[in-house]
């Protein structure tokens, strides 16, 4: 009898592994499939030619990124350069919006600087959320979807369709130490 009950047990337990090694394999294939093998924004950082830096630090009593879940939520950036001066005026004013355009841009290039701090890797990104974007602007001025632009289109151009993220460009009466924009994101990362 216990030999009995012994091998029920035995046939009951192989069966069972089985069944868990099917449905794990069925688990990776899925993963693969999912996995878009053209989708690397570190390569894509490199052939655009873009080098990230060092983030900057805060200006006052915040932190550059919160990471909740698979959210980060990145604080406001603005447009600081290579040679650590910013891009500053108002757009409409001072600047034109080409280079409000480019302001957005090197904006984009210094969040994405403080996202790979935070995830070490930007492959880890599985999509842009959402992004403010905010204009130092004259009154009268109403193309601030242009400006933003830069910013847009570099998240796409490095993240391809999960660049793609909702969004607001608002213009602002005035903007920290005069700058021509202030720009803050929300990415879903995986784990």
């Amino acid at each position: 009898m216990m030999k009995r009950i012994y091998l029920c047990l035995t046939l009951l337990l192989a069966f069972s592994c089985n069944e868990v090694k099917e449905v794990k394999e069925e688990a990776v294939t899925e993963v693969q499939e999912a996995i878009d093998p053209s989708y690397n924004p570190e390569a894509k950082l490199k052939e655009l030619g873009i080098e990230l830096n060092t983030p900057s630090a805060p200006v006052a009593n915040y932190v550059n990124a919160v990471r909740t879940g698979n959210l980060i939520f990145l604080a406001g950036k603005g447009p600081k350069k290579a040679d650590g001066e910013y891009i500053s005026g108002k757009v409409g004013t001072d600047l034109t919006i080409e280079q409000g355009y480019e302001a957005a841009r090197i904006t984009g290039i210094n969040q994405l600087s403080v996202l790979k701090a935070e995830l070490g890797n930007l492959n880890k990104v599985k999509r842009i959320v959402k992004v403010k974007g905010m204009v130092n602007a004259a009154s009268d001025f109403t193309d601030q979807p242009k400006v933003i632009n830069g910013y847009s289109d570099l998240m796409v151009a490095v993240f391809g369709d999960k660049g793609k993220h909702a969004r607001a460009a608002v213009g602002m009466g005035s903007l920290p130490s005069n700058i021509a924009v202030e720009i803050e994101m929300i990415v879903e990362v995986q784990d």
